[in-house]
């Protein structure tokens, strides 16, 4: 989100919270990229604020937490004070969110990663939704790597190296016809939470259908060698992948995450270095 939004987007999400009775003397920005993560006090709610064009995601990422309720998934969930749905305001959507304090041993073991991971795919073959495919996503990404206007400072052989990486990897993965189901679609480490509940998966708005490694390859690798019943060559392709598309995001011109640019760079580098270890 764009520093000149970030005030506006706070605002509206207090007069939101103010709205729904929730008190709020105090907001605090955990997190901002394409939209603002607020810890509201003393409510004690988190409220995800994104301009008004994402309202189709956050309401996909709202559906999506819904119904995962219902089954025993291990998902950040909706703030109960709040209707399940995306709320309107001066240009922006809020959708409110449980609040979990971070309890004060943060470090997570690889197996109780891997475990989690495996309940929360669980959950989610009970779930019959209809979702985005992840090569839908991996579409997203080509068409960055495609449009030097979206990608202006993204190096010719850069962009012929992701472009060819994620078309070959995608055909390869679709090839291969592994079973699918529905996804998390980021299930890396910025996106689990160590609460007193036990670890729990947030950002739901990134969930596909595809294999199940699409997924296990976004964690890290001492958690993927925990992962019960993954098929190791189609989560090595599927790695590769993940590394291309993080990449490719990374040059978009509007991409705000922080420092994002250099860890575009990188992410090349460790892409060459992977393919040349291949090879």
């Amino acid at each position: 989100m764009q520093a000149s939004q970030i005030q506006a987007a706070v605002s509206a999400a207090i007069s939101t919270a103010s709205a729904l009775r929730l008190r709020v003397d105090d907001a605090v920005v955990l997190h901002s990229s394409n939209r603002l993560a607020l810890h509201l006090r003393p409510c004690n709610a988190l409220a995800r604020v994104a301009p008004i064009k994402h309202q189709p995601v956050a309401a996909f990422e709202v559906e999506v937490a819904r119904r995962l309720a219902e089954t025993d998934s291990p998902i950040a969930s909706l703030d109960p004070r709040a209707e399940p749905h995306v709320y309107l305001r001066d240009g922006f959507v809020v959708t409110f969110w449980t609040y979990y304090e971070p309890p004060s041993q943060s470090e997570v073991a690889p197996v109780e990663y891997a475990r989690a991971l495996e309940r929360l795919h669980a959950g989610m073959r009970q779930v019959d939704l209809a979702t985005p495919h992840f090569t839908d996503r991996v579409a997203e990404a080509q068409d960055l790597v495609s449009d030097r206007v979206l990608t202006p400072d993204l190096p010719d052989a850069d962009r012929a190296l992701l472009g060819s990486t994620l078309q070959g990897m995608v055909s390869a993965i679709v090839r291969q016809g592994a079973p699918e189901q529905l996804l998390h679609g980021e299930p890396h480490p910025g996106n689990l939470l160590r609460t007193k509940h036990g670890l729990l998966f947030a950002d739901l708005e990134t969930c596909c259908r595809g294999p199940v490694e699409f997924d296990v390859a976004h964690v890290p690798e001492e958690v993927s060698t925990r992962y019960q019943g993954i098929d190791r060559e189609l989560l090595r392709r599927c790695r590769t992948l993940a590394l291309a598309m993080i990449a490719a995001w990374r040059w978009d011109r509007d991409d705000h995450f922080p420092d994002g640019r250099r860890m575009g760079i990188d992410l090349l580098t460790q892409l060459r270095a992977g393919l040349d270890r291949q090879t």
